[in-house]
C-alpha cells in the first residue's frame, strides 16, 4: 500500500509516523507513506495557498489550485509505479464519523490520498478530486494532520505483517463489535487487587466463555449501543441476560 498526503505540515509526520510498530513496517517495505507540503505548488512569488472567501465570511479559505496541483503530481507518480489512484480522503468535521469497519475497508486499498485542511476551510472546487470525507467526531481542530494520523494508523495496522501478532486485531475491541474484556498479567495480585481465578485455572471453555461475557458487561456498561447494533449468538444471549441480572442487583445495592 502506498499512502500519499497532502499537508502544509509534513515534519508534523516524521516521529508518529516512523516509530514504533509503523515505522517499522514502514522500514520493512509494508505501505509506503509520502507526506508532500501542497504550498509547494502555488503560482504566486509569496507561495499563499489560501484566500478570503467570495461574498465575504470570516476567515479565510485554502485555495483549490496548489492542492489539486499537488494531488496531480502525486497521482501521476503513482501511475508510473504501477498503482491505481485509489480513494481520495478530505479530512473535513462535515465529513463521516470514522469507524473500525471503515478501517479494514481502507486497509485492503493499494493506494490512499488524504488531504489536510487549515485554517476556515476549504475552496468548494477541491472536493472535485476527493471520494471520502472523514471526520473524526463532533468537534474541531486546528488542522487536519491529527485526524489523518489517527486514520493511517488504525488502517495500517490491519495490513497484514504490520502487528505481530495477527490473532490480537481481530480479538480487540471495535474488530468484534464489542468492546474488549478486562485482562491481566503478572502479579497475581497487586496490592490486594487479584486476578479472576478464572484466568488461572487453565480451563480454557471457561476462560473464553468469562471473556465473552466481560466484554459484554464492559459493553453493557459504557456502549450499550453497540449490542444494540450487533447479532448475539444464542450462548452471548445468555451471558448478557446474567450481564443484565448482575448489573441490576450491582446497582440496587450501590449507594444513592
Amino acid at each position: 500500500m502506498r499512502i500519499d498526503v497532502l499537508s502544509l505540515f509534513p515534519e508534523m509526520f516524521q516521529v508518529p509516523m516512523h516509530d514504533s510498530i509503523l515505522g517499522k513496517a514502514i522500514d520493512n517495505g509494508i505501505f509506503d507513506l509520502r507526506v508532500t507540503n501542497f504550498r509547494e505548488f502555488t503560482q504566486d512569488k509569496h507561495r499563499h495557498v489560501d484566500d478570503y472567501p467570495f461574498g465575504g465570511g470570516a476567515g479565510m479559505l485554502l485555495q483549490a489550485q496548489p492542492i489539486i496541483d499537488a494531488y496531480e503530481h502525486t497521482k501521476r507518480a503513482a501511475e508510473e509505479d504501477g498503482l491505481p489512484v485509489g480513494k481520495v480522503i478530505l479530512m473535513d468535521p462535515a465529513g463521516k464519523q470514522f469507524k473500525q469497519h471503515d478501517a479494514e475497508t481502507l486497509s485492503k486499498s493499494e493506494h490512499l490520498t488524504f488531504i489536510c485542511g487549515h485554517y476556515e476551510g476549504y475552496d468548494e472546487r477541491i472536493r472535485s478530486i476527493v471520494t471520502d470525507e472523514y471526520s473524526l467526531g463532533d468537534f474541531v481542530l486546528t488542522g487536519g494532520e491529527l485526524p489523518a494520523m489517527v486514520m493511517i494508523d488504525a488502517l495500517t495496522r490491519l495490513i497484514p505483517g504490520v502487528l505481530g501478532n495477527q490473532q490480537s486485531k481481530v480479538e480487540e475491541s471495535f474488530s468484534t463489535g464489542l468492546l474488549e474484556e478486562p485482562q491481566y498479567t503478572r502479579p497475581a495480585d497487586f496490592r490486594g487487587m487479584k486476578v479472576p481465578e478464572v484466568l488461572m485455572n487453565g480451563d480454557h471453555k471457561k476462560i473464553a466463555l468469562w471473556n465473552q461475557k466481560e466484554a459484554l458487561r464492559r459493553t453493557y456498561r459504557r456502549r450499550p449501543d453497540l449490542i444494540d447494533h450487533r447479532k448475539l449468538t444464542s450462548i452471548q444471549k445468555r451471558l448478557l441476560a446474567d450481564v443484565r441480572i448482575e448489573e441490576e442487583q450491582r446497582q440496587a445495592k450501590s449507594p444513592q
